[in-house]
């Protein structure tokens, strides 16, 4: 049942378990950490103050382990279900993204045009991951991951600021790619620029794909396909809390590999 979620809606969530509960707790005061860095704070605090991004900031080695703070290697369904379901198993995991949210998320702060705060307010900010903006602000796939894992690590509300996917649009981005990308040497991918199929496709998710927010509590962890449209939900005027803190992953098992895998793959 959880493959064919995975697989068929892009994305699957697992219930608490002790070993991701474990990883949770001990991770949590070394992501909490990372927010009194002064030099993480300049860098990664946005959104006037309600976001801190946090990409790569949390210390964890390539078995999502931190030895000096107690931290144990990551464990847990959705390890296995990464190794068994998705035949990932031997790579190192990336260092996580530390994604804390205030109330009051987004707030337009000065990095963000008044089009991407509405993007933002509106639509979630939705994207899929691997496409990076070059000095023109023209998109191109080169980065490669194999999925994203999240893994809360504090209480916080079911509006406070969730992940959201949109179910099925990792078909509709695969399609849009792959049809863009034809004829092109996988080698060559990354120099491509693949905006206006991305833009189209993403419009179409927009217009046939369900939206769903993904709470969590620690203990939980949820799964998500590689080229799925996610994003973050604004913070609920109502949603309880002072903070809602997530720790992210999302690994390339294949590195310094062409990157046809990221459209191949199932």
């Amino acid at each position: 049942m959880d493959r064919d979620a995975f697989f068929g809606r892009g994305w699957v969530k697992f219930p608490a378990e002790p070993a991701t509960l474990r990883w949770a707790e001990a991770a949590a005061p070394a992501a909490l950490a990372t927010l009194d860095d002064p030099d993480l704070r300049a860098a990664w605090l946005r959104c006037n103050g309600t976001w801190f991004a946090g990409v790569n900031a949390l210390a964890n080695d390539r078995d999502g382990a931190i030895a000096g703070a107690g931290v144990p290697p990551l464990s847990g369904a959705a390890v296995d279900f990464v190794a068994k379901e998705l035949g990932l198993a031997g790579f190192a995991w990336d260092r996580a993204q530390i994604s804390i949210c205030f109330p009051g998320y987004p707030a337009q702060g000065g990095e963000e045009s008044d089009a991407a705060f509405r993007y933002r307010r509106d639509r979630d900010a939705a994207h899929i991951d691997g496409l990076q903006r070059d000095a023109a602000r023209r998109r191109k796939p080169n980065e490669s991951h194999g999925f994203i894992l999240g893994l809360a690590l504090n209480l916080a509300g079911a509006g406070a600021a969730p992940f959201v996917v949109y179910e099925g649009s990792h078909q509709i981005m695969r399609r849009a790619l792959t049809d863009r990308l034809a004829g092109i040497a996988p080698e060559k991918w990354r120099d491509q620029d693949v905006t206006d199929a991305y833009i189209a496709a993403r419009r179409e998710a927009f217009e046939t794909c369900p939206r769903v927010e993904i709470p969590a509590r620690p203990g939980e962890a949820y799964l998500a396909h590689r080229l799925c449209l996610h994003g973050v939900a604004p913070w609920a005027s109502n949603a309880p809390g002072d903070m809602r803190m997530i720790a992210y992953f999302r690994p390339d098992p294949y590195p310094g590999e062409p990157p046809d895998w990221w459209l191949t793959r199932e």
